[in-house]
């Protein structure tokens, strides 16, 4: 099969890999139609994190079931399948209280079993990690868009607000105008915020996320970004969410929450060791900080239900679609903003 793998920061290439096999009787090998760059796969693109050259990519992948291992039973050959970015057992402690990330038996899409960015890729723990889709739905072009941010920054922007304690009668503020604060943006009103403060830097995001639910947008920076928010809060919103991964952006969300708050953090702290995080203004605040990596597939069933029924629709944050042949332009314009977050077709016509 072909597969995109890194082969130096800012290159990927499209290799010939061996096609991943039932190796297991939990197994189940997925032909992929539709995945994504992600955010966090620039990390590496960027030279920011370590990655072995030659090595498969991607995690967010949906697809057609092609075989099952004999002890799988949620799924079958020619089902419509989405999967979360972390492979899950479904049955250990941390996945009975919905940590699916902290999973006693999880694994990753990379390696053998394919990377998310391939033709196909193989799912160990197959009845705790893919999630079906409804057959009247399978092959609705429009319903797949919409579903497959369930892979990864739609369960994440909504972890970020449950995170933080958002419900209705809500004053949230979104920090970060990417997917997942997009998504973030979506989920805070899903959960019934009455105001939402969007910052970011981008004119054309928080346009975006003006329609997604935003009731107001900050474009300052810095000092002035917190002096905006709480301005426009009245000293501060009781709940903010943090979408980015910087340091930076940790440190705005914790000048900016009013006293007695809660932070709701889904972004990877990047640059944290080196400049610092404010744990005595949140100590003298009592301000609350929680969150982490999103358990995506505690919230999959939920989160499609609503898409489903056309009350959800993160669709518009694809705003590229390339083929396989096409992913490194798909990384380049992630990483150049020219686009908020890159569809993938592995399989030309798909």
């Amino acid at each position: 099969m072909r597969a995109a793998v890194f082969n130096a920061p800012g290159e990927i290439g499209v290799e010939e890999r061996p096609r991943p096999e039932i190796e297991a009787p939990t197994d189940a090998i997925v032909r992929v139609t539709h995945t994504a760059v992600c955010g966090s796969d620039l990390w590496f693109y960027r030279g920011d994190s370590d990655r072995d050259p030659g090595s498969p990519v991607g995690h967010e992948p949906m697809g057609i079931v092609e075989e099952v291992g004999d002890d799988v039973t949620s799924v079958a050959p020619g089902d419509r399948v989405l999967a979360p970015f972390a492979i899950s057992c479904g049955e250990c402690e941390f996945c009975r209280k919905g940590l699916h990330t902290s999973c006693a038996n999880g694994d990753s899409w990379g390696g053998d079993n394919g990377g998310g960015q391939g033709e196909f890729v193989r799912s160990t723990h197959a009845d705790g990690t893919l999630v079906r889709v409804p057959d009247r739905h399978a092959d609705d072009e429009d319903t797949l868009r919409s579903l497959l941010p369930l892979t990864d920054v739609m369960g994440t922007g909504h972890h970020a607000a449950v995170s933080a304690g958002v419900e209705e009668g809500s004053t949230v503020a979104v920090i970060g105008d990417g997917a997942v604060g997009l998504c973030g943006v979506l989920a805070a009103r899903r959960l019934g915020a009455e105001r939402i403060v969007a910052v970011g830097h981008h004119e054309d995001r928080l346009e975006l996320a003006e329609e997604f639910g935003a009731t107001e947008t900050v474009s300052e920076r810095g000092d002035a970004a917190v002096e905006r928010i709480r301005e426009l809060t009245y000293g501060g919103p009781n709940h903010v969410m943090e979408c980015v991964g910087a340091a930076s952006a940790m440190n705005t969300a914790i000048d900016a929450v009013r006293p007695g708050g809660t932070i709701g953090y889904v972004g990877v702290p990047y640059g944290v060791e080196e400049e610092g995080l404010d744990v005595f203004g949140m100590f003298g605040q009592n301000v609350t900080l929680a969150g982490g990596v999103a358990p995506v597939r505690a919230y999959a069933e939920e989160l499609m239900a609503d898409v489903l029924q056309g009350t959800l629709d993160p669709a518009p944050i694809f705003t590229e679609t390339v083929s396989l042949d096409e992913v490194d332009e798909g990384y380049r314009m992630m990483d150049d903003r020219e686009a908020i977050k890159v569809l993938v077709k592995p399989h030309a016509g798909a």
